[in-house]
């Protein structure tokens, strides 16, 4: 069977990290390696592509088409699926991703022959040969169009596999984290037992952490040929034996690459005796979670570190030569003053790179129940669910002050507190010319909603 695998083009209107932050598509390419023995699969990356689908389709001739989502993809992905069908009305279109685990009911569309909540080896082996017989049939984890889109009720969680990189071999330069480019990601672990409340990826990978089969991910290391790595574990510095199995295999792989982590404050603070060696082996930056100069809203958060917290693990950072490319969460109670406290508290903390969000209080989460009754939008107007969109009524200030304070905020950190001269020492003006554009444009789209 031939199989083309999709990722959907960038939604222009929404403001997403993805500006800055351009990663492979991880799940597609887990997906390929698990199919590529018994069928030919090419992956169609349209953030890259020019071309169109309908082009692409007539072009391979694929038998089946499939799909991966964000929220903010939904209404895009269900056009592909239906371009899809009226390109060749006998393609069978499927659609995964996070989108599908949290949320599959926004995909039940004629368009949509089946949806995969989530992924392993057995429930494809068992697609794969219901389809080839003609026989579509209840399977955990698929909901299919011929079936009503019933669930066989058996909850699951994707199966982390070994993804085969040279499947987006043509756009892989084109991948980046930041100045690095071009950067590959992997997973190390899985889960996270942090369950701060905001977070949907403890909810998609559970709260206990697990690392992946080690031989898995000795082997997908030495594939990657990309110079710098981004490690997507919801939190890397979480326990003494991921540390020390990371460290450990760098060093017998005798791997000379950059590497890049999420880390918590908590696990900074708690595992620092090992950020020496970590620097000395090749990890330049970790993307840390500061959310708010606020103790009171961290404890709601269920945050377990404090504004002092933050601080402490601000200096220990600097201390070791590590980059911060920190992250905040801009509260919809706040007023002109709190935003100006948070700018005085990121001019104290000194990260190299900083992102400002709103607060978003996710679907499926319990802080959307119970900031519900002020949503801007709804849960149905998935592309405005980009993490960068004020989705909560402001309650002390008017929504065009909120933005005018978000776009202030943003452009004293890209102004007066990044390290621009560190950037350019590092990643070059060129990488430097790419991040301020992201930035820009990320200005540009705050002021046109001002006006809306």
């Amino acid at each position: 069977m031939r199989i083309l695998l999709v990722r959907p083009p960038r939604i222009k209107q929404a403001i997403t990290l993805s500006d800055f932050m351009f990663s492979e598509p991880l799940g597609l390419e887990i997906i390929y390696g698990a199919l590529k023995e018994d069928h030919e699969v090419q992956i169609f990356d349209m953030m890259v592509e020019t071309k169109s689908l309908r082009a692409k389709i007539k072009e391979f001739l694929p038998h089946l088409v499939g799909m991966t989502s964000l929220c903010i993809d939904v209404v895009k992905v269900l056009d592909l699926c239906r371009e899809a069908k009226e390109t060749d009305s006998r393609i069978i279109t499927l659609v995964g991703g996070t989108q599908a685990y949290l949320n599959p009911k926004a995909f039940y569309d004629e368009g949509v022959d089946h949806i995969f909540e989530y992924t392993t080896k057995d429930n494809l082996k068992d697609f794969f040969a219901s389809i080839n017989k003609g026989d579509i049939h209840p399977i955990d984890g698929i909901r299919s169009r011929a079936l009503a889109y019933k669930s066989t009720g058996l909850r699951g969680r994707n199966e982390y596999m070994l993804p085969d990189r040279g499947s987006t071999e043509k756009y892989r330069e084109e991948y980046s984290y930041f100045g690095y480019k071009p950067a590959a990601i992997m997973e190390f672990g899985t889960g996270c037992q942090k369950v701060c409340d905001f977070c949907l990826r403890w909810r998609i990978e559970g709260a206990e952490e697990k690392l992946i089969n080690l031989d898995l991910t000795k082997n997908d290391l030495r594939n990657i040929k990309e110079p710098t790595i981004m490690f997507i574990d919801n939190d890397f510095l979480c326990s003494d034996e991921k540390l020390n199995t990371f460290i450990n295999l760098v060093k017998d792989l005798n791997l000379k690459k950059n590497y890049i982590m999420y880390g918590s404050v908590k696990g900074i603070i708690e595992y620092e005796k090992y950020l020496k060696v970590l620097h000395e082996i090749g990890l330049k930056a970790l993307l840390v979670g500061y959310e708010t100069f606020n103790d009171d809203e961290l404890s709601k958060y269920h945050k377990s570190s404090s504004a002092d917290d933050n601080i402490k693990t601000a200096e220990i950072l600097r201390k070791y030569g590590i980059d911060v490319w920190a992250s905040f969460m801009a509260h919809p109670d706040w007023d002109k003053k709190d935003f100006k406290s948070l700018r005085r508290y990121i001019k104290k903390l000194k990260p190299q790179i900083t992102t400002i969000s709103p607060l978003t209080p996710f679907p499926n989460l319990p802080m959307y129940r119970t900031l519900e009754d002020r949503l801007l939008y709804s849960m149905e107007d998935y592309e405005k669910w980009s993490f960068g969109q004020v989705m909560i009524k402001p309650s002390k200030i008017s929504l065009r002050e909120y933005y005018g304070e978000l776009l202030k905020t943003n452009l004293y950190v890209n102004i007066f507190i990044n390290k621009n001269t560190e950037m350019i020492k590092k990643y070059g003006l060129k990488n430097i010319y790419r991040v301020l554009k992201g930035s820009i444009k990320a200005v540009k789209k705050y002021k046109a909603l001002m006006n809306e």
